[in-house]
């Protein structure tokens, strides 16, 4: 079967290589990954985002379930945070 991960954002990577990893252990046809936010500035693995909504290369965002010490994950939307 063809496998596609769906993930709000991609950042260091590391959850999505081992996610990918377990999955390719079940011999699937293909993975994709779809992600909302690609983010490489903090990225520590090798990670092929096949589609992606925006691409980030720097800086924090919080909003729509994204977060920033426990706080702003309820915003309406997504907001570049300035620390």
């Amino acid at each position: 079967r063809d496998v596609l991960l769906v993930e709000d954002i991609v950042d260091t990577g590391r959850t999505l290589v081992k996610l990918v990893e377990s999955i390719q252990s079940l011999n699937p046809r293909s993975i994709k990954i779809c992600a909302l936010i690609d983010k490489s500035e903090r990225r520590e693995t090798q990670v092929n985002v096949s589609y992606s909504c925006f691409c980030l290369d720097k800086g924090f965002i919080v909003g729509y379930g994204l977060d920033y010490n426990e706080k702003y994950r309820n915003l309406p939307a997504i907001f570049d945070l300035k620390l």
